[in-house]
């Protein structure tokens, strides 16, 4: 059994129960936790083969594996059976590949970063690696904003309010209540991870007795119930770069909800949602307007002044313009958000019709009328 007696570590026969382990486990996990015994690094070496000791022996199938030779321990993985020689790495594995005769082979060097590797294998000293465990990543936020089509066009700083998760100011962020401190978690000795066999191999995955963090809060705070962060609502100001059109969809990294562990926080995704302008549309990065002009300045040719993001800029109408067609003013559409320069503007000419009219205007249209040509829609025939 690789040196290790697990039935010793937790002085029990070799026939106990699964109770009388249970019990042993608990007296001497109470008798040299760290809490207990702070600064002493042999109580805290105990604490661990303890907890190393009673997560083997409390499954089943491994203390079946155990009693067999299949399983060496938490520091020795799996292996053919007793005899079957040993990795002589610097990461803590103490266990790995060997012959019991001349016929044998062996390793023996530094490891390097292959630690991380063989820890999915339930190698090292430990469910962790020698990086340590990594903090979870907060969850990414996202809220919509009312703008303008000015703001949306000129870009703007907007105030968003968010409800996300905040330290907790009764136990600053610890979870326990004040006074008190998180306690090394009994299952996994503080690792954050427990070894499972899987035939051959045994795989690493988080402990279920305290999800992964390593610690299980005994005496929860009374403010946010062991969770260490409370939900709250918090304002600030983003700035909303010059080009977005409705729906579009900002990316603020790290402005989400903090993470967990020392993890890095979240994003922060906002929706802009532009209200209509009274005349100008919006097609990608064109603006489009439709420009009403009367049946004279369409067939005679004049010149207008057109609204546009930079002021007014005059466009000229030619003789003969028909009701409909689009005229393109380069440059003077929204700035694009992805990529260089901006759109351009769409004016489309829309003759207006006149719905009521005096008898003057009557008599001169229908003056008009008889120069008309007759055959205006002959083709149609």
């Amino acid at each position: 059994m690789n040196g290790k007696d697990y039935y010793k570590t937790l002085s029990v026969s070799k026939e106990a129960s699964k109770d009388e382990i249970k019990k042993a486990y608990r007296k001497l996990a109470h008798q040299y936790h760290p809490d207990k015994n702070p600064n002493n690094k042999e109580a805290e070496d105990r604490f661990k083969e303890i907890a190393e000791a009673y997560e083997v022996l409390a499954d089943e199938k491994k203390r079946q594996d155990y009693d067999s030779g299949r399983l060496y321990g938490a520091q020795g993985g799996y292996g053919p059976g007793p005899g079957a020689g040993a990795w002589q790495g610097r990461q803590g594995f103490g266990g790995g590949f060997g012959g019991g005769g001349p016929q044998g082979f062996g390793f023996e060097g530094d490891l390097g970063d292959l630690g991380d590797i063989f820890n999915l294998f339930g190698g090292g000293g430990g469910a962790t690696s020698s990086r340590g465990r990594r903090g979870q990543r907060g969850s990414d936020v996202e809220v919509t904003v009312n703008m303008s089509f000015d703001d949306a066009l000129k870009g703007a700083y907007v105030p968003v309010t968010m409800t996300r998760n905040q330290a907790c100011a009764t136990c600053k962020g610890l979870g326990s209540a004040p006074g008190t401190l998180p306690q090394t978690c009994p299952t996994c000795g503080g690792r954050g991870s427990v070894a499972e066999s899987q035939g051959l191999f045994g795989l690493s995955r988080p402990c279920p007795a305290c999800m992964g963090r390593g610690q299980i809060i005994a005496n929860p705070c009374p403010t946010c119930q062991g969770a260490g962060f409370v939900r709250s609502p918090r304002k600030t100001r983003v700035h909303i770069p010059a080009g977005v059109a409705d729906s579009s969809r900002i990316r603020f990294k790290g402005k989400g909800e903090p993470g967990a562990g020392g993890g890095p926080a979240g994003d922060l995704y906002v929706v802009t949602k532009v209200d209509k302008h009274a005349y100008l549309g919006r097609r990608d990065s064109d603006i489009t307007l439709d420009l009403p002009v009367t049946f004279s300045e369409a067939a005679l040719g004049t010149q207008v002044e057109v609204p546009t993001i930079d002021g007014k800029v005059k466009l000229k109408i030619p003789a003969g313009t028909q009701s409909g067609r689009t005229f393109r003013m380069k440059g003077k559409g929204a700035p694009r958000l992805k990529g260089k320069g901006h759109g351009d503007m769409l004016v489309t000419v829309r003759i207006a019709v006149p719905k009521k009219m005096d008898e003057n205007e009557r008599e001169v249209i229908e003056k008009l009328g008889e120069l008309e040509p007759k055959d205006l829609r002959a083709h149609l025939k």
